[in-house]
């Protein structure tokens, strides 16, 4: 029997699956104008391939959850440093002694952060469109999730003072990919555990066969007692 597929490169998620299934099928754009430029076979194509099998693989959607859980961090320590610089300077409770400078340098490194994460989602977002076509956009939920990384991408590059604060809560949304993944998450596995449950009445029905044949063998073999057998 020859080696299945690996599992930590198959699709993970059932419209992971569908998507690769629907590629396979027919050629999308992107294939045919790799093809028509580079021929049939070519690294692009190749390394379309492996793209394709890790965005929908178990490590690029743990990759994605990782990117978005550092992002929204990010934003929230932004958000409790400078509340915590505000009760020390604004209004009455202001102290004459308090430092606010290491705070403002740590708010321009978790800025650089959020620039860095919004390129790396921006950068996951053309790979995606290069792996899957034009279908990775059928999703309602994959234009969604665009809009939301190219705002929070334009708010990080373009955008400073208190628009940056109201942009920010853009990238909250992104939470909601992290929901619509886990929902995926348990939607595959109910799909799994439907089709475990085929292949277990499938086996069950084959070992009743064997079970059935094997009784006829045993009683083909005993024959009549001296040692001849009968044809049943």
């Amino acid at each position: 029997m020859p080696p299945g597929p690996d599992p930590e490169q198959q699709p993970l998620l059932s419209s992971d699956r569908r998507r690769l299934v629907g590629l396979h099928g027919d050629g999308d754009i992107v294939d045919c104008h790799i093809r028509k430029i580079h021929g049939d076979d070519t690294p692009v194509l190749r390394l379309r391939t492996q793209l394709q099998a890790f965005l929908a693989s178990k490590w690029g959607h743990y990759f994605v959850i990782v990117l978005v859980s550092l992002d929204i961090s990010s934003i929230f320590a932004n958000f409790l440093i400078q509340l915590h610089v505000c009760e020390h300077t604004c209004g009455d409770k202001a102290e004459a002694g308090f430092d606010a400078r290491p705070w403002a340098q740590a708010v321009e490194v978790l800025a650089v952060f959020s620039l860095l994460f919004s390129s790396l989602f921006m950068l996951e977002l053309v790979g995606s469109f290069f792996a899957f076509g034009p279908s990775y956009f059928r999703s309602p939920f994959h234009v969604f999730d665009a809009v939301v990384i190219i705002a929070a991408f334009v708010i990080d590059l373009l955008l400073r003072g208190p628009l940056e604060e109201a942009g920010s809560l853009i990238v909250v949304l992104r939470l909601w990919r992290v929901f619509k993944i886990i929902e995926e998450f348990s939607a595959g596995a109910a799909d799994e555990l439907e089709d475990m449950a085929q292949r277990l009445s499938h086996m069950q029905d084959e070992m009743t066969t064997l079970k059935r044949e094997n009784s006829t063998l045993k009683l083909r073999l005993e024959g009549d007692g001296n040692g001849r057998i009968h044809n049943l």
